[in-house]
């Protein structure tokens, strides 16, 4: 008879970041979730080259997506196949109270790929849809700088 496995994350606190690797190598190796996410803040010791290329070899080995969130850490070294940049941008205006909240927006930069092309794209999430758009910033420097002249 199939096991049924919820569709509830499970979540893991760390007391540090050497803890924090070993955990998500360790959900690497289990087949069954859907994709490991570990956030790490700042710059600590544990987070090196080393780190990220376990992790990666891992993802790739057991087929599980491997998601490594950093919050105020410096671009070093990575054995990442893609790594990005997020940021906030200003949402989309809120379409019946301008003074509410509207759809959030983020900047995405693709700066590092090993198996595509880096690029830049702003994404708008659709809550009804349940997923990103993501909308390309306008590339030609003649046209961006005429929208910002006269936007």
């Amino acid at each position: 008879m199939p096991v049924s496995l919820g569709t509830e994350p499970i979540h893991v606190t760390a007391r540090n970041a050497k803890d924090a690797l070993w955990a998500m190598e360790e959900g690497l190796k289990c087949p069954s979730l859907s994709a490991v996410i570990g956030e790490i803040y700042g710059d600590p010791r544990a987070l090196d080259f080393t780190a990220t290329r376990r992790l990666a070899v891992a993802a790739e080995r057991y087929g599980v997506p491997a998601f490594l969130v950093r919050v105020g850490g410096q671009a070093d070294l990575s054995g990442a196949r893609r790594r990005w940049r997020v940021k906030s941008q200003p949402s989309v205006p809120h379409p019946y109270n301008p003074k509410a909240p509207g759809t959030p927006v983020w900047s995405l930069d693709l700066f590092r790929a090993r198996d595509m092309r880096p690029g830049q794209w702003d994404a708008v999430y659709d809550a009804a849809a349940h997923h990103l758009d993501l909308v390309s910033p306008i590339c030609d420097g003649a046209v961006a700088d005429g929208a910002r002249r006269y936007g």
